[in-house]
């Protein structure tokens, strides 16, 4: 079977299930920013000097494809979407990055102010996947605002990443090396 489908030449674009939505769609920017993000992230995991950040980018990109099947799902879709097996966005997923943030913060990471993205190569890759995900999370702030999002927990979940992504970040500029 060929990844050439041609079934996207008009436009748009099947979400799960197979219901049909423009590609500008809001719920196809949202988890294509997502998608975006994890290939950032991508970009981070494989620049890390340190198997610190090498995994735990690791098991946020595996949460990430969690969150982008839940975003392409059509709200009146979620319930066989849960029925199907598949996993919702859970704060116990954003439990997960508050003890990195926490964990991070305990190694007193030095930072003053605003940072400059680019002391190191993957502390820019970090800072990178940080502005994709703020860009994510405004994306799925549109969807929360049109009644088209079920789940808050996904908005909380992308906002902690943020901060950890930065944090991150810092470490590698100062104890990554």
């Amino acid at each position: 079977m060929s990844i050439v489908t041609k079934t996207g030449d008009k436009g748009t674009t099947a979400l799960m299930y197979g219901r049909r939505v423009s590609k500008c769609h809001p719920r196809v920017e949202a988890y294509g920013c997502v998608d975006e993000l994890n290939a950032a992230l991508g970009v981070a995991r494989a620049s890390a000097e340190h198997g610190f950040i090498r995994d735990n980018v690791l098991g946020i990109q595996k949460d990430l494809v969690v969150l982008m099947g839940e975003l392409a799902t059509a709200v009146e879709d979620l319930p066989r979407f849960v029925k199907d097996g598949y996993t919702l966005v859970t704060s116990q997923m954003t439990h997960k990055l508050d003890a990195l943030v926490k964990e991070i913060e305990a190694q007193q990471v030095s930072f003053k102010g605003w940072a400059t993205p680019g002391e190191t190569l993957n502390s820019g890759a970090l800072d990178v996947a940080r502005t994709v995900c703020r860009r994510a999370e405004r994306r799925v702030c549109v969807l929360q605002e049109s009644g088209q999002l079920q789940n808050s927990e996904i908005i909380i979940y992308l906002n902690r990443l943020a901060d950890l992504l930065w944090l991150m970040a810092r470490w590698a500029e100062t104890r990554g090396r």
